[in-house]
């Protein structure tokens, strides 16, 4: 099966990059390095956060789509109680489709401590005990953390890869506007298999390892490629990549971002394009 294309992935095959796993200094106004001053923290602090911001929507899509493959072959509890009861979602089955519409309203709280406003509209394939399912994802009025997020996504599901765990490849095109009338946009791709707690009923025990690039443009208009080198180990229990390596380019130059050993401890080892390693500690340790 196909993956679903939409309009905007038609772009000059969107540029290698990602967003995962950035960081900042004690100084958000400080330069990483002299010597690098092309990633600076404050670019690097707004990068994160738009991956953080694509984490969660990508997680909100397999959670939805993962519900509904354990409702229809039923092995494993279908609600792993992510969703509190301040969010709305209603299913309408159309002929040849399953439409989505998962609604935050004014400010809802998920057990993550992420508050989200607004709309997450889904069209999934009708069959969830089919081997693979696609489907859309579009935000209407959705904020998160008081960011005002729009764009388009697409999902390719599989319910189990060839190491035997649920993968989704998702495509996505987002931009966003801070609360101070800053902007920034990103593309790209990432792959993420669940590789453990699917189906457990409890969300904490999620596990995943992320590949993927991603393009991210700032503020200032900079733009900078982002690819992992090691997957990168999401473990949902905890608001880190917890391990796995990242190469970030800009300007011809490339650092690299070594997560670490697997630790939840906020910090992680830059290395510079002049071979100079920093500890630093990562964006979402203040939260």
């Amino acid at each position: 099966m196909k993956k679903p294309q939409i309009k905007w992935m038609l772009l000059p095959l969107l540029v290698a990059g990602i967003t995962l796993g950035s960081c900042e200094k004690e100084d958000a106004g400080d330069e990483i390095s002299a010597d690098a001053e092309v990633f600076t923290t404050a670019s690097l602090e707004q990068a994160d956060e738009s991956d953080w911001i694509t984490e969660e929507i990508a997680f909100l899509g397999d959670e939805i789509m993962g519900q509904d493959e354990i409702s229809a072959s039923g092995k494993g509890i279908a609600d792993s109680g992510y969703f509190p009861e301040c969010v709305t979602i209603t299913t309408v089955v159309t002929d040849t489709s399953v439409e989505k519409t998962i609604d935050f309203g004014m400010g809802c709280e998920l057990p993550n401590g992420n508050v989200l406003t607004g709309m997450i509209l889904m069209t999934l394939s009708k069959d969830a005990e089919a081997a693979t399912r696609t489907g859309t994802l579009e935000l209407a009025g959705f904020t998160f953390n008081g960011i005002a997020v729009a764009g388009e996504a697409s999902l390719f599901r599989q319910r189990m890869n060839e190491n035997g765990v649920p993968q989704s490849d998702f495509e996505a095109a987002f931009s966003a506007e801070w609360p101070d009338g800053a902007t920034a946009s990103w593309t790209g791709n990432r792959t993420r298999e669940w590789i453990e707690g699917f189906g457990s009923g409890f969300w904490a025990d999620n596990v995943f390892l992320i590949t993927g690039s991603r393009t991210f443009i700032n503020r200032q208009g900079h733009t900078f490629e982002r690819t992992v080198l090691e997957s990168l180990r999401r473990e949902w229990s905890c608001r880190f990549i917890v391990s796995g390596l990242l190469q970030l380019s800009r300007d011809g130059q490339q650092a690299e971002l070594n997560f670490g050993d697997g630790s939840c401890d906020g910090f992680g080892t830059l290395t510079l394009p002049n071979g100079t390693e920093e500890e630093i500690r990562l964006r979402r340790a203040r939260r």
